[in-house]
């Protein structure tokens, strides 16, 4: 079975700039979320290996961060792994408080550092 990434809260550019990436990197389905809403009731009702989640959502301007906490304290899918996608070091630092595993800004999407990071949840 390949990897499933939900991607919560890009941009319709980062989105498929992200989505490329995880695609061709990795071989994985990448599946889009914009709300917290959609990212329970996907997390609920489909399998995946990573979610990745905007610091800021796009649509609505959600904290990325609360997004976090919620998937973090939800007993059934608490222990899916979860990134942040932001270049700001201090909200990266925010989201492994919260729970998260080591993220990656947009800036870092061409860098070795960033398919590492992925590759440690999708190989």
């Amino acid at each position: 079975m390949s990897k499933r990434v939900l991607d919560v809260g890009q941009c319709d550019a980062d989105h498929a700039s992200i989505s490329w990436l995880i695609m061709e990197g990795f071989d994985a389905e990448v599946v889009r979320a914009h709300s917290e809403i959609e990212v329970m009731s996907a997390l609920s009702s489909d399998h995946f290996d990573l979610v990745l989640v905007n610091r800021k959502l796009d649509r609505d301007h959600s904290d990325g961060i609360d997004i976090i906490h919620q998937i973090k304290s939800d007993p059934i899918v608490k222990d899916v792994p979860v990134m942040l996608v932001t270049n700001f070091a201090d909200h990266q630092a925010l989201a492994i408080e919260a729970g998260a595993i080591p993220g990656f800004g947009k800036a870092e999407l061409a860098d070795l550092a960033t398919r590492e990071k992925l590759a440690n949840v999708l190989s």
